[in-house]
């Protein structure tokens, strides 16, 4: 028997929204699948106690979607609409030649970076992203399902937000889904600290999600197109057409906005400070109390990309043309310089070394030390390494499928309990010496309520209240 089958769409051609919702009832079961129009969607299983009841569920689920402005459609006549992509003309620049001391061409324009003392990781448009040395030594390749918009860190853990609407925690060995944003949220940038993340997306919102997924407030900005959002213990820094604000971390009060000459179109935090760059040719720094304007430094053309050394004594930016420009704190200019790979779609800044990604998808490393950077203006620079992927490097892809042990099989690992409250499954650590009283953070993708799981290891907030699961995890028989 067919199940009997109702298909709803809602879609704004002047709005984001673009999403499915689709009810099935079969005899005492209901299915329901959502998602953005085009895709696959998430779905979710219902037993009811006879027919009748299933079919009343179900009405109702089709009722309150309708209220909610969807409509019966037919699948696939409307198509994926795409997300929205950085895109830039990118010029040469007239600088001389900054001493880059190694380039890696990671295939497709790319802005997700971070770099911590151990690695460097770059994340493209393709989905791709990997490992290299400061050395400049490739050892990691991950797959992402879509492209990916920016790689951030939280303590220990990595995680890229990618334009399929899904944050991977790449922590592990293999990806693993953490967040999931809303189906209607053109992401732009993510930013995450202990635990709770911030989404900025096309429209101007700014969102937080905490550490299980769950929604916390949502605030829509003066502007649209917001490419920044920065996040700390206190605050969320969100800039975006016409300027950045401020917005308390606990519940989204607006605390400050700044205006700004021309489209914040990336953002930076120090400890102080938060830096915004933008299409007039400026880097702003604002203190993060008030939202006042300590210093500009000006490029010669659009700044996509910067960045400050951690105490601030030198800020960065690159530009639409190609080049990189070093400030000092005050906001004089001390050197520009051609990355000879593109323009700097992020950048990050370690140990005298300026880390960039380009819309030519290379990362590159340039020395930016005082002696470096006099003989690069003199006209002497090293040349640059081109660093290769081994053909026998593993491509790991995400996956929710978990290899099944038995306890006496287990090595050390720390046990944990998928259990219900209410309508959340809630992840709780059963070995002990861990607070039984706090949840855990774990992938979405392999939550099964009874179940337990066995990971490499668990480590504790140390402000949230909540431990995060992380590397292998094994499914216990």
């Amino acid at each position: 028997m067919a199940p009997q089958t109702t298909y709803l769409e809602l879609s704004e051609d002047a709005g984001s929204a673009h999403k499915f919702y689709e009810v099935a009832v079969l005899g005492t079961q209901v299915t329901i699948t959502y998602g953005r129009i085009g895709e696959q969607g998430q779905t979710k299983v219902s037993a009811f106690a006879s027919a009748e009841k299933a079919e009343a569920a179900a009405a109702r689920k089709v009722g309150e979607k309708i209220r909610k402005g969807y409509a019966p459609a037919v699948r696939g006549m409307r198509q994926r609409r795409a997300v929205t992509r950085r895109t830039m003309v990118s010029g040469r620049s007239t600088a001389s030649q900054a001493p880059v001391l190694w380039r890696f061409a990671s295939g497709a324009a790319a802005f997700g970076i971070f770099v911590d003392e151990d690695r460097c990781w770059v994340g493209n448009q393709s989905g791709d992203v990997y490992t290299v040395t400061h050395g400049g030594t490739v050892t990691g390749h991950f797959r992402l399902p879509d492209g990916v918009k920016c790689i951030v860190a939280d303590d220990f853990w990595i995680y890229a937000g990618a334009d399929d609407g899904k944050v991977y925690d790449l922590s592990g060995k293999v990806p693993r889904v953490a967040y999931e944003i809303a189906e209607d949220v053109d992401i732009y940038w993510l930013d995450i600290d202990d635990g709770v993340l911030g989404v900025s997306d096309r429209e101007g919102r700014i969102t937080t999600i905490d550490h299980e997924d769950e929604f916390q407030w949502a605030r829509t900005g003066e502007g649209s197109a917001a490419w920044m959002v920065r996040c700390d213990q206190e605050a969320v820094y969100h800039g975006h057409s016409r300027g950045v604000a401020r917005y308390d971390a606990a519940d989204g009060t607006p605390v400050w906005h700044t205006g700004l000459d021309g489209q914040v179109l990336f953002g930076w935090q120090d400890h102080g400070a938060v830096y915004a760059g933008t299409s007039h040719n400026k880097v702003y720094r604002l203190g993060k109390r008030d939202g006042a304007v300590e210093a500009v430094y000006t490029c010669d053309g659009a700044v996509f990309s910067c960045a400050a050394a951690p105490d601030g004594r030198f800020v960065f930016a690159g530009d639409n043309h190609s080049s990189v420009y070093c400030f000092d704190r005050s906001g004089n200019r001390l050197w520009k310089l051609a990355t000879g790979c593109g323009s700097a779609y992020s950048m990050q800044f370690l140990d005298d070394r300026l880390y960039i990604v380009t819309t030519n998808g290379t990362l590159a490393c340039v020395d930016a030390s005082e002696e470096a950077i006099r003989a690069a203006q003199a006209g002497t620079v090293p040349e640059p390494v081109d660093v290769k992927a081994a053909s026998s490097l593993a491509v790991v892809r995400p996956s929710a499928v978990l290899e099944s042990v038995s306890v006496s099989h287990a090595d050390g690992g720390i046990m944990v309990e998928c259990v219900r409250e209410g309508d959340r499954l809630r992840v709780r650590v059963l070995s002990p010496g861990y607070d039984p009283g706090w949840n855990v953070q774990f992938p979405k993708g392999v939550r099964e309520a009874g179940a337990r799981y066995l990971v490499e290891g668990v480590r504790s907030s140390e402000r949230g209240g909540y431990y995060r699961a992380y590397g292998d995890i094994r499914r216990l028989l």
